[in-house]
C-alpha cells in the first residue's frame, strides 16, 4: 500500500533510482512520478539551454500528472548531459553507441551538466551544476568489458561515476552528486528558495 501524499515533501519527476537515493540522502521524502519527455536536442540549441529546458519540461509534466492524481506537491525535474568539445552525449541507444562514446571520452576532459527545476503551484525555480571530468586512457578491451556489464546503457555519456566506471576517472572538478544526476548542494538551495522542507 502506498503512503499518502502528506508523507512526502516533493514529487520526483524521474524513474532514476539514483536521484531518489540522493534525495533521501539529504532527508527528502519524494514521491516518484516518471514522465514521458523526449530528450531530443533541437536545431542550433546550445548544451546548457538543452539540459535546462529538459529539466523544466520534466518538472512541468510531472506537476500536471500529479495534479491528475489529485496530488498537489512541488515537483522536481532534472536532466544530465555529457558535453565534449560542444558535442552532447545523452544516453546511448545501444551497446555500439556506448562504445563509441566511451572511446571519444578516453584520455580527455569532458563536462557534465545537470539542471534541476522545481515547479510549484505558482512559481518555477531553476539551477545548473557543471563539472569537469577527466578520463584515463581506455583500451578497446576495457571499453567492451564495461559495456558488456550493461551499466552504461541508461546513463548520459555511457558511464556511471558511482559504478564500475569509477576506475576510469582520473580527476573530478565539481560535484560528484551532480555527475551522478542530482547535485545535492544546488538541489537543497533550490528547495529552500521554493520553501520546501528538508528534514534535519
Amino acid at each position: 500500500m502506498s503512503s499518502p501524499a502528506s508523507d512526502y515533501e516533493i514529487v520526483l519527476a524521474s524513474a532514476s533510482p539514483r536521484r531518489l537515493e540522493l534525495l533521501q540522502q539529504i532527508g527528502v521524502n519524494a514521491l516518484v512520478q516518471p514522465v514521458p519527455v523526449e530528450e531530443i536536442l533541437l536545431a542550433d540549441e546550445q548544451p546548457l539551454d538543452f539540459v535546462q529546458r529538459l529539466a523544466l519540461e520534466k518538472a512541468r509534466a510531472g506537476f500536471e500528472l500529479t495534479l491528475q492524481r489529485g496530488i498537489e506537491l512541488p515537483v522536481l525535474g532534472s536532466d544530465t548531459i555529457v558535453e565534449l568539445a560542444g558535442e552532447v552525449f545523452g544516453k546511448p541507444a545501444d551497446s555500439e553507441q556506448a562504445e563509441l562514446m566511451l572511446a571519444k571520452l578516453s584520455g580527455r576532459v569532458h563536462r557534465v551538466h545537470t539542471a534541476i527545476a522545481i515547479k510549484t503551484g505558482n512559481a518555477e525555480y531553476l539551477a545548473l551544476s557543471s563539472s569537469e571530468v577527466e578520463f584515463a586512457v581506455l583500451s578497446t578491451e576495457m571499453i567492451k568489458a564495461y559495456v558488456a556489464t550493461g551499466e552504461p546503457l541508461d546513463k548520459a555519456g555511457s558511464y556511471g561515476i558511482q559504478g564500475r566506471a569509477a576506475r576510469f576517472i582520473k580527476n573530478l572538478n565539481g560535484s560528484y552528486s551532480g555527475v551522478m544526476g542530482l547535485p545535492l548542494f544546488e538541489t537543497a538551495e533550490l528547495m529552500l528558495k521554493a520553501r520546501i522542507k528538508i528534514l534535519s
